[in-house]
């Protein structure tokens, strides 16, 4: 699964900590998710796309062979 977390923490001006911090998990946890190592649940990827105020679908995108 692609994500472009990154980018948008970038245009909002967010450390991962922040992030973290703004969903309740660790920065560890955001950067495994940039980096496509953890796949998120789906109440996590729901908070995340709450906290940038878009869609799941503009954050989170299915690749081939997902």
């Amino acid at each position: 699964m692609k994500n472009f977390i990154k980018i948008e923490r970038a245009r909002h001006n967010l450390t991962q900590q922040d992030l973290a911090d703004k969903v309740s998990v660790s920065r560890q946890t955001i950067n495994s998710i940039e980096a496509g190592k953890y796949v998120p649940s789906t109440v996590l990827a729901l908070k995340i796309a709450r906290v940038f105020e878009l869609p799941l679908e503009e954050i989170f995108e299915l690749e081939e062979g997902d």
